[in-house]
């Protein structure tokens, strides 16, 4: 049985992500405005940062609500991976923006523009009060790769506005108007920065690799350590969502009565939830050798010769 007491998270989650949409979705719109009219690609470049942000929100909401929607006879699974996908195709789009800003600020080297860094700094004031703000939202909201994805935009956000400001502040005191080629070169990278994160994690998750912060060996030796069980062989953990780990593996144990067996079957799951939190298992238990265990995916070692002392 898994229940999950998703319910009053999610829908918290969701609640902040309209919000933070709809705050986004303003500031982008002030920032166009202001960017045209103050001559400043930094402020443009903001614009597509926090567009990025908005789809970022946007697919997390949709993700969030996917994720609600309980497993049917053809998704066994429900739609952890929508939330991943999501995550996915967000980062990318994050990077195709990066090189856009890249291109605009090298053609803006190039062609100096005058800028109205007043414009500049009063808009950025308003953006890092706002991001500043949505980051709280979100730190207090769950925390899967989805959310964690739009945190990231968020604080890399407020950071970037922020320097925007002090731009706006070194043009006013210099008079130099490459200075705003130069944020847009670093908001470029900050974007690029966190998008290429993003898309490895989700890839890895997608190619059913082992989740973050699981050693295989570890898994074996702990499972291995249990009362009852000979060898462990054919591990595959993975992840279903961002957060839901799934394992499966065959075990050989002594030729022994089920009931002692549901005892081992028992222990495992516990050590496996507990030190590895992986929820999802699907065990096969064998007495005799297995057909695999030669080919295996993971050496058996000593677990192998203490299987033989046991006949």
């Amino acid at each position: 049985m898994h229940v999950h007491s998703h319910g009053v998270g999610n829908e918290r989650t969701s609640k902040v992500l309209r919000i933070s949409l709809a705050v986004t979705l303003g500031y982008i719109i002030l920032l166009v405005v202001a960017g045209i009219r103050a001559h400043s690609l930094a402020l443009l470049s903001e614009a597509g940062h926090n567009l990025s942000d908005f789809l970022a929100l946007l697919l997390s909401l949709v993700a969030v609500y996917l994720q609600n929607r309980p497993p049917s006879a053809t998704k066994t699974y429900g739609y952890h991976r929508a939330g991943v996908l999501a995550a996915l195709v967000n980062a990318a789009s994050l990077v195709v923006v990066a090189f856009l800003i890249f291109y605009e600020a090298f053609r803006r080297l190039q062609h100096p523009e005058p800028v109205q860094p007043r414009i500049m700094m009063a808009v950025a004031a308003v953006g890092v009060a706002m991001n500043g703000a949505i980051t709280l939202m979100l730190l207090r909201a769950d925390r899967d790769v989805n959310i964690r994805s739009a945190l990231l935009h968020e604080i890399g956000d407020t950071l970037s506005t922020a320097a925007v400001i002090a731009g706006g502040w070194a043009i006013l005191a210099t008079g130099q108007t490459w200075i705003d080629s130069a944020l847009s070169f670093g908001i470029g990278a900050l974007i690029l920065w966190s998008g290429f994160g993003i898309v490895r994690e989700t890839l890895n998750i997608l190619l059913e690799g082992t989740p973050r912060g699981i050693q295989l060996d570890r898994v074996t030796t702990a499972i291995c350590a249990i009362d009852g069980v000979n060898d462990v062989h054919d591990l595959h953990v993975w992840n279903i969502g961002s957060e839901t780990r799934a394992l499966s593996c065959h075990i050989s144990i002594a030729d022994i009565p089920p009931s002692v067996s549901e005892r081992i079957l028992k222990d495992v799951k516990e050590c496996l939830l507990h030190e590895f939190k992986i929820s999802h298992t699907t065990i096969q238990f064998e007495h005799a050798e297995c057909e695999v265990a030669h080919g295996c995916v993971i050496p058996v070692g000593q677990s192998e010769e203490e299987h033989h002392h046991h006949h």
